[in-house]
């Protein structure tokens, strides 16, 4: 009696694609790393690659976006069960981030990432949009936990999401620098003081 071989699902294929171009670009960097090499350190072939993506940009668009879908999904589970800004942070220092994305496990490819898009003019729209969807969904966490808490947020929460996203990126920036002087809980350290702050009337 034969067995029957089953074919990888498409999602599949995509996050096999995702994690293999992860590992190639963090030992070869991006622009060092050839379709073809992408396509066998997943164990398909140059046909497979091209069945899913057309080139190597669309490739890293669609795990950048892939990345803010998990990050969407993740913290929304999470402040479904934390109602409060100070519970909120304190479930996501103790996250386990081992289940994560390629992206959300290795902020330096993140960053290389990003910056790979925006050298091109042409490919900065399609980071724009990732863009103003990581903002929403800080607006949304400040929005919800302020409302959570009977408090009016002292800013309006779409800049709240600027300002928030921009401290992140730049403390997972100034970690990959200089790890010494930049905890890993910098960030998370960061917003807590300036929600203390904010409920001292210091700010």
């Amino acid at each position: 009696m034969s067995r029957v071989r089953t074919r990888p699902t498409r999602d599949d294929t995509r996050d096999k694609l995702f994690e293999a171009a992860a590992r190639v670009f963090e030992e070869q960097g991006i622009g060092g790393a050839s379709i073809e090499t992408l396509a066998a350190a997943a164990g398909f072939s140059r046909g497979a690659f091209y069945s899913n993506f057309t080139s190597k940009d669309e490739l890293i668009i669609a795990m950048l976006e892939n990345h803010v879908e998990q990050s969407i999904k993740r913290l929304h589970e999470l402040l479904a069960k934390h109602k409060n800004l100070p519970d909120f942070i304190d479930a996501l220092k103790t996250m386990d981030r081992s289940a994560q994305d390629p992206l959300g496990r290795s902020p330096l490819l993140h960053m290389e990432m990003i910056l790979f898009v925006a050298r091109a003019e042409k490919r900065r729209p399609e980071l724009a949009k990732r863009l103003r969807a990581r903002r929403k969904l800080i607006a949304d966490i400040i929005e919800t936990t302020a409302n959570n808490s009977g408090k009016d947020p002292v800013l309006a929460p779409a800049w709240w999401g600027a300002i928030v996203l921009a401290m992140e990126d730049g403390f997972r920036l100034h970690r990959l620098i200089d790890p010494e002087t930049t905890p890993a809980d910098s960030f998370l350290r960061a917003i807590g003081d300036l929600e203390r702050a904010i409920d001292a009337g210091s700010v």
